[in-house]
């Protein structure tokens, strides 16, 4: 039977629909999948940017909170929260590829995934603090499910990893991603802070809504690969695995139920043991598949290889994500909202850096095609250096308009147009390039887990930043923001000081 459904699948690709007409010159599945990214992206970043401004809204750290419904948390607080939020949805991205791997197939995965996360945005749309940590709870585990999996039916669509198309392909498909997070602080960000919260949640899921349509519309033009279950669990494998989910959720439950119950109960004791699983996690995958006994030499090489770029981006996100913290409560706090005359919630800063995104993309998607044409295109370490020097770059300015507003003093919004610009070119030097590095180095019995442990860098960065926040650090202080510049900057020279080692580990991936 597994034999005639290979053979079937073949069968399939020849004719697949992804092979006749284009979108923009790539495979017509493209366009469906461009569409649902598109909007559970308008949906994750319309909620984010409500996110850290709704928990401190009516609080001391906030300006007065004209509708009322805020949460009123410290800005510490609210700070660690969001963190460790943000890196709970990519975390679950690594078991989101699992059931793509072995229960699922990446398309039901997906579909399931959009279902998840509107029930998640619904549930914001309830006032009061056990709905909204709900809803927070159901969009990370949505979002974990759709991630690895939408990326890897992106890759499904071209001819194998040498394919010329792919990283263009890639490009285009983050464009789509953020056209629904530029589109999302204007809409949701606007409604959210200025009429009514939870009416900008409920948004948030309708947002997800027409993303669910789309998909499901657009399934024929995909490829047959993505409906398959690549490794099915076996019946014993199935029992052993709910056996396992079952204790470890007795574990929690009996552990919590006593610290609630003896009345020791706070908020370190959840975002703490979250942010330490989101650093140890990372490291215990990336071990168990680098000593997978049944991958080849050729990949276990290339895995040792990926490590390198693993830990590029993780520094490279703990200062990324910031913008939906600390850059934005500094926007909250001291940056002006007035421009010519025209006053505006501080949620639009979340719309500059896609902005600027869908602004330069495209010329970097051209550059990069130019650049191979006459073979002179940067390596992908070259790449990630760049991206880590221009992250570090970023918090070097940060500190100047930091500096300028200690004395209550708003600064100017073009400081942190500024930032977002210089944060966006290094992020277009490494996202979609990393991406695109995933699906080729991957291992093949980790097709859709590998796109999962690419995210586990995002867990790993903002984990660090929860921990940071809990232990006290000021991260509003230009010691810990000019820290965190240097760390960037220096870890991009070491990818590139090591580039010839690195690329040696990738065989032939380039």
């Amino acid at each position: 039977m597994a034999s005639s459904l290979t053979k079937g699948t073949a069968e399939q690709e020849k004719t697949s629909p992804a092979s006749g007409k284009t979108f923009f010159g790539h495979p017509r599945g493209l366009a469906p999948l461009f569409m649902t990214e598109m909007w559970e992206r308008f949906s994750y970043y319309g909620m984010r940017a409500l996110l850290v401004v709704y928990l401190i809204a009516g609080g001391p750290d906030a300006k007065p909170d004209s509708q009322g419904g805020g949460l009123a948390m410290p800005e510490a607080s609210s700070v660690a929260i969001y963190s460790v939020y943000v890196a709970m949805v990519y975390l679950l991205a690594m078991p989101g590829g699992w059931f793509g791997d072995r229960v699922w197939g990446p398309r039901k995965t997906v579909a399931i995934a959009a279902c998840v996360i509107m029930a998640g945005h619904l549930a914001l749309a309830i006032p009061g603090k056990p709905s909204f940590f709900a809803g927070l709870a159901l969009v990370a585990a949505g979002s974990g499910l759709l991630k690895a999996n939408i990326s890897t039916m992106v890759g499904h669509l071209y001819d194998g990893p040498q394919d010329p198309r792919r990283d263009g392909g890639f490009t285009i498909f983050y464009i789509g991603v953020n056209v629904g997070a530029f589109a999302a602080p204007l809409v949701i960000g606007t409604v959210g802070q200025k009429v009514n919260w939870h009416l900008g949640f409920s948004i948030a899921a309708l947002g997800m809504g027409l993303g669910l349509i789309f998909f499901l519309l657009g399934t024929r033009h995909l490829s047959p690969t993505s409906s398959v279950v690549p490794k099915p669990l076996t019946a014993e494998e199935r029992k052993a695995t709910l056996t396992k989910a079952a204790l470890w959720l007795a574990v929690a439950v009996a552990f919590y139920g006593v610290v609630g119950g003896t009345g020791h109960f706070t908020q370190k004791w959840a975002t703490i043991p979250l942010a330490l699983l989101g650093v140890v996690i990372p490291i215990t995958v990336l071990t168990r598949i680098k000593r997978d006994k049944e991958l080849t030499a050729s990949e276990q090489t290339k895995v040792s290889g990926y490590i390198w770029f693993f830990v590029a981006a993780a520094v490279f996100w703990m200062i990324f994500d910031q913008a939906g913290s600390t850059m934005s409560t500094f926007a909250e706090k001291k940056t002006a909202d007035n421009v010519f005359g025209i006053d505006f919630p501080s949620t639009w800063f979340q719309s500059v850096n896609p902005l600027w995104v869908m602004a330069i993309a495209p010329v970097f998607a051209s550059m990069w095609l130019w650049l191979a044409r006459r073979d002179r295109e940067p390596t992908t370490t070259v790449k990630f250096s760049m991206a880590m020097v221009g992250i570090g770059a970023s918090f070097f300015v940060f500190a100047i308009p930091m500096a300028m507003a200690t004395d209550g003093t708003k600064v100017t919004p073009a400081w942190l147009l500024m930032i977002y610009g210089i944060q966006t070119m290094g992020e277009l030097c490494l996202s979609p390039v990393g991406l695109s590095l995933t699906t080729k180095m991957a291992p093949k019995k980790y097709a859709s887990q590998m796109m999962g442990v690419w995210f586990l860098a995002v867990t790993a960065g903002d984990c660090t930043m929860t921990l940071l926040s809990e232990s006290g650090a000021d991260l509003n202080g230009i010691g810990v923001i000019l820290g965190q510049a240097a760390a960037a900057t220096l870890a991009g020279l070491a990818v590139w000081m090591y580039r010839k080692r690195i690329e040696a580990l990738m065989g032939d991936v380039r």
